[in-house]
């Protein structure tokens, strides 16, 4: 087995975050390769001081919201790989490592001609945390174009494969972040992307940026929607940020009729199954919190779905700006809005 990853004391987690919240983790390993996984697990059962330390893994930082220091491990994948493989009659396979950087690798399938991944360009993360979220963007979600994962189980030493109706995947859900799945460690996905492509334009703001275009191409569509994230969405290189804090609520039928009755311009989308699904940045604007902030922590003036760190907020800063939407959406509206990353 290969030699374990060095284990870092005191690690700043300042850069590891995309909403740039100063934090320290007590030990911090990274993992460079797959191999690296197993020969770090087989080190902590050696060592009784680590082997009972909470554990973290860490991708790219960008569903994260760090309210204190880490008194554990933070596993951090940085593994890379990205390879095509055969497929089948109507796909081509693509796999990436889990390390890898989400558009680096959207624009990687791209550059080898295949469509499928285009509208969820410029997505903040990596590969790994895709499926975990299965993120969504412009009428397409991961699990759409989604064949299979790897991941090490810690509990057994072993690696497992799971297909799509494996990781049971639901509106920012899948089995990951469930008991049956949370200890599981993604290390590299596989994607089915068709060898016939049609342009996904169900998003009207897309379609209306695609109207000029006669016949267009998959990346003409990324084009398209990283100008739109672009004039919508802040950079976290420049200002720090988690994306969608919030997730859009999802109501039946009759509460969805109720709230219309009481809000007529209220903004939802019918489901397949019949529930609605609400716009919750619409909600937030609302109630007055577009551009509004408390002290370091504020929404994004472009975009009410967005907190923000103006610079040396604090963990608990953005909580506390969250609880307070939170409880405005839901005295005016009826309806809690959950949030997206996961705090720590």
């Amino acid at each position: 087995m290969p030699s374990a990853p060095a284990i870092a004391s005191d690690f700043p987690l300042r850069e590891l975050n995309t909403f740039g919240i100063a934090a320290h983790a007590r030990h911090y390993a990274r993992i460079d390769h797959a191999e690296g996984l197993p020969a770090l697990f087989a080190a902590l059962k050696a060592d009784p001081a680590l082997a009972t330390l909470p554990r973290l893994v860490l991708g790219g930082g960008s569903n994260l919201l760090l309210t204190g220091d880490f008194d554990g491990l933070v596993i951090h994948l940085a593994t890379r790989g990205r390879a095509i493989l055969p497929g089948d009659a109507g796909h081509v396979h693509v796999r990436g490592e889990a390390g890898e950087n989400w558009h680096d690798f959207v624009q990687y399938t791209l550059a080898q001609g295949l469509g499928g991944l285009e509208n969820l360009s410029l997505i903040p993360g990596t590969v790994g945390a895709a499926p975990i979220q299965n993120i969504g963007a412009y009428g397409l979600e991961t699990k759409d174009v989604f064949h299979s994962l790897t991941a090490f189980d810690p509990a057994s030493g072993s690696t497992v494969t799971l297909d799509r109706a494996a990781c049971r995947f639901g509106y920012r859900d899948s089995i990951f972040k469930g008991p049956e799945g949370r200890h599981l460690i993604v290390t590299d996905v596989t994607f089915a992307l068709p060898r016939v492509w049609q342009p996904n334009l169900r998003y009207a703001e897309l379609a209306n940026a695609m109207a000029g275009i006669v016949s267009p191409t998959p990346q003409n569509v990324a084009d398209a929607v990283v100008a739109i994230r672009r004039r919508k969405l802040p950079d976290p290189a420049v200002i720090g940020n988690a994306g969608s804090f919030f997730k859009n609520p999802v109501v039946g039928s009759e509460a969805c009729r109720a709230l219309l009755a009481r809000f007529p311009d209220l903004v939802h989308h019918r489901q397949e199954d019949g529930s609605e699904k609400l716009a919750a940045g619409w909600l937030i604007d609302q109630c007055g919190w577009k551009g509004k902030s408390l002290g370091a922590a504020g929404v994004y003036p472009k975009q009410a779905l967005v907190l923000v760190n103006h610079g040396g907020a604090t963990g608990a800063d953005v909580q506390r700006l969250a609880e307070a939407i939170q409880a405005d959406v839901q005295a005016r509206y009826g309806v809690l809005l959950e949030p997206e990353p996961v705090f720590v």
